[in-house]
């Protein structure tokens, strides 16, 4: 299986990317998130997930491995494909999925393409109350993804802001708080401000959180 691609960006459009490895141009699936970052003729590194069916073998790209745990936990849920967890990759991170589950707020699910009500409610239902999914080698913990056009609270979501809510779940959990609570509280509460908020004051939101 092909966990990981890095090369260089031959083609990068209509939802799909060529990614030139050593000479041999791999076929890359991807949402517009994904594709946003990538610039033809740069160098390009995607963690992959890969579909294997009986004619024809699918690569999934995405620009960390944080997206693309959560790309496969999506299809956990009944009635999601890949097109629909892609589809929901592009208009929410990772940080606001797990805080949409943990509130069990629909809305935010059936902003994506595809996604009706009832599906909406369900993936809302279904992932309430789970942990974020690990990645490969990589604990339960925030990731910063790859630099992309993005807007509203999806731009604030550079390295240092994924080491600030780390550093909020890391007080949670010395606090004795379980780490899944405490990523579910520090997700919510992040998404509450509309500036960046210093530690304590994610901390303090958090803990409203937990106690709400």
């Amino acid at each position: 299986m092909i966990g990981m691609l890095t090369g260089t960006c031959l083609m990068a459009g209509s939802g799909e990317a060529i990614i030139d490895v050593g000479g041999v141009g791999y076929l890359v699936q991807c949402g517009s998130r994904t594709l946003g970052g990538l610039g033809v003729g740069e160098t390009a590194c995607l963690h992959i997930e890969t579909h294997v069916r009986e004619q024809a073998i699918t690569l999934f790209g995405f620009h960390n491995e944080e997206e693309r745990a959560w790309f496969v936990r999506l299809q956990s849920v009944q009635g999601v494909g890949p097109k629909a967890a892609l589809a929901i990759l592009d208009i929410l991170s990772p940080g606001e999925i797990l805080s949409a589950a943990s509130l069990e707020d629909k809305t935010a699910f059936a902003r994506a393409s595809g996604v009706g009500p009832k599906l909406a409610t369900r993936i809302a239902t279904e992932l309430s109350g789970k942990p974020p999914p690990a990645g490969r080698g990589i604990g339960g913990v925030f990731t910063a993804p790859s630099s992309s056009p993005q807007s509203g609270a999806e731009s604030r979501e550079g390295l240092s802001d994924m080491r600030l809510r780390n550093d909020a779940v890391s007080a949670l959990v010395n606090l004795g708080i379980g780490q899944s609570d405490g990523l579910r509280a520090v997700a919510s509460a992040y998404n509450s401000f509309s500036e960046d908020p210093d530690l304590d004051d994610l901390i303090r939101v958090a803990l409203k959180e937990l106690g709400n």
